[in-house]
């Protein structure tokens, strides 16, 4: 009995050594997961980038010089304005007088001074500086001698000089004599009105409205004035005028050859 005991005891016991060593064994022979691992690409099969490579920008066609010949520059007044700088053309054009002082030498007819002939010269639009202040001056005689007149204005141009259409007032003096008829000196005060349809006096059209203020009585001038270019300095212009007290009046017509400064 006692053989039997210990027989089945040692049974029990190398029964489970040999249950704990195969499980030992399964144990040892299980792997553990692999890790996983980023995906590697060669250079190969890189992908391309999809970013777009710097295009290195080409200098502007205005910063080039131009290929001109030094003649061609040196003819041409307009190219050696914008060689040195671009300029506002919309302020040259509103501000750019529309019109020339100009020097004045013509032939007068005076129909109520017996028709008499005579002469005019004078200087129409002298400017003072870049401002629209300009000085005027003229005289005006027949060949008797019996009818003379003369006086120098100032104009302040109260709109754009480049402008088609343009007014000013007219402050100055004047000395009117018509043989025994009146003699009258004084200031003169009056407008100018002017239209001109072709810019830097090629035509134009002035009229003066003034009145000198005398000692002893007034004189209303009006002078109406068309002119012409021939050439690009040399003008033809026509001129009426028409000065009169209150009891006596006088006319004058005019063909004269302007030179354009």
């Amino acid at each position: 009995m006692k053989d039997q005991t210990l027989g089945c005891a040692a049974g029990i016991v190398l029964g489970c050594g040999c249950f704990f060593g195969g499980a030992a064994q399964a144990q040892s022979t299980i792997e553990p997961p692999a890790e996983p691992t980023a995906p590697t690409t060669s250079p190969a099969t890189e992908l391309p980038s999809t970013e777009s490579p710097a295009v290195e920008s080409e200098p502007s066609s205005s910063d080039e010089p131009l290929n001109l010949a030094p003649e061609t520059v040196e003819q041409s007044p307009v190219l050696q304005r914008w060689l040195e700088e671009i300029p506002d053309v919309r302020s040259d054009i509103r501000n750019d007088p529309s019109f020339r002082t100009k020097l004045q030498v013509g032939y007068s007819f005076f129909p109520s001074s017996d028709s008499t002939s005579g002469f005019v010269v004078s200087v129409d639009d002298v400017f003072i500086g870049d401002t629209p202040l300009t000085v005027s001056a003229d005289y005006q005689q027949n060949f008797r001698g019996d009818r003379t007149a003369y006086g120098a204005d100032l104009h302040y141009y109260v709109l754009p000089l480049g402008s088609y259409v343009n007014l000013s007032p007219i402050v100055g003096y004047r000395h009117a004599d018509s043989a025994d008829d009146y003699s009258i000196d004084g200031a003169n005060l009056g407008v100018r009105f002017r239209f001109v349809p072709s810019r830097t006096s090629a035509a134009d059209v002035t009229v003066d409205q003034s009145w000198v203020v005398g000692d002893r009585e007034g004189l209303s001038v009006t002078h109406l004035n068309f002119g012409y270019a021939v050439t690009s300095n040399l003008r033809l212009s026509t001129d009426l005028e028409w000065q009169s007290t209150a009891d006596e009046g006088d006319s004058r017509v005019g063909v004269n050859l302007e030179w354009l400064l």
